[in-house]
């Protein structure tokens, strides 16, 4: 049962982090919104796109130091209790330190919890409008032109290449289809010039050049103009790794499934976003247990020196991240084992800490 103890406790720890998370709000929007205003004014943004734009700006910078801010408030609240001396007087009283422990549990696994539902389905559907708007009004026009070097497998034995294509109009230049069997190229089509038609749902091709080999004989047709129907359309071609922070994580899953099936070459960083989503709240419970094991002890330098090693602390972690992470996408790491290595390291230190307390 949850007694006087753990409410006293759990609300101290909700109400530092709360606060917490409520400063790191208003900075990093008052941050972001200094680099962002010559592209806001330049290009008119009205003013209800931007409040629409700070509203899910608000969960996408919450969610990124969710975890390092359940630690730095669980260092920071437990800090102050042990400079006033009442872990002291709690653990006198016959307290044992693991049962000192369960509220910390109880607020970090609450707040678990919150990440995980957000991670996976409300913090994607504030990403769509956020980095639509950063698209619209923010990139400087690099937005019309983010497919370049598009390859796309559309059906069994069926490629498509694009050198570049301008998603403000569906326009792209030096396309080129292919059939194969085998080994065999069988057909190649080249246009210099492609166009999506969405009214008609067809692509719009010019100056056509059509080869075909059937191994017995070769044939070249030129063609000015032409309608063709391919099983894909413009946003399928978009290579920006920006849309995964704006997919729920069913909506990952199907995108993952269906870029695999089209033989696109390099999805590691969208299985490292989908293992992220999981991996990073439990992060938040580790680090609830290392920073009470560490600021439970009244020491010299008081909560100075214990929100200086918890933030010390924190780099370490977001280094090895970062780490992972880079070896997931650049190194052929498993994205799983990847994300989930400095859980088990910190983990590691978490047990250790642990078992030096109850000594």
């Amino acid at each position: 049962m949850i007694k006087k103890l753990d409410w006293y406790i759990i609300g101290k720890f909700l109400t530092t982090f709360f606060f917490a998370i409520m400063i790191l709000v208003v900075i990093s929007c008052v941050i972001d919104y200094s680099e962002k205003v010559d592209n806001i004014v330049q290009k008119h943004a009205p003013f209800s796109a931007v409040l629409n734009y700070y509203k899910d700006f608000i969960p996408h910078i919450t969610a990124l130091l969710f975890h390092l801010f359940i630690f730095i408030a669980t260092i920071f609240f437990t800090s102050k209790l042990a400079y006033k001396s009442e872990i002291i007087a709690i653990l006198s009283s016959g307290v044992s330190f693991q049962r000192f422990l369960r509220p910390y549990l109880i607020g970090s696994g609450f707040l678990c919890v919150v990440s995980l539902v957000a991670n996976h389905w409300i913090i994607p559907i504030a990403n769509k409008g956020r980095v639509a708007f950063e698209d619209k009004y923010i990139n400087d026009g690099n937005y019309a032109f983010p497919g370049e070097n598009v390859h796309l497998a559309y059906a069994k034995n069926s490629y498509v290449y694009i050198k570049s294509f301008n998603f403000a109009n569906n326009q792209g230049t030096g396309f080129t289809a292919e059939k194969m069997n085998g080994t065999l190229m069988t057909e190649k089509l080249m246009a210099e010039e492609i166009r999506y038609d969405s009214a008609k749902q067809t692509w719009h091709l010019r100056n056509v050049i059509i080869r075909r080999n059937d191994t017995l004989k070769e044939s070249i047709t030129n063609v000015m103009d032409m309608d063709m129907k391919y099983p894909f359309k413009p946003r399928d071609l978009n290579k920006n790794e920006a849309l995964k922070e704006a997919l729920t994580t069913p909506e990952l899953n199907d995108f993952i499934a269906t870029e695999s099936l089209r033989g696109r070459e390099n999805l590691s960083m969208f299985y490292v976003e989908k293992d992220r989503r999981t991996s990073q709240p439990f992060a938040g419970l580790i680090l609830t247990v290392i920073g009470a094991c560490i600021a439970s002890k009244k020491i010299r330098g008081g909560s100075g020196f214990h929100l200086a090693l918890g933030i010390a602390i924190s780099a370490i972690y977001v280094m090895f991240m970062q780490l992972s992470t880079t070896f997931a996408t650049k190194a052929s790491l498993d994205p799983l084992i990847a994300v989930w290595i400095p859980n088990f390291i910190f983990a590691g230190i978490a047990y250790y800490l642990y078992r030096k307390q109850i000594r």
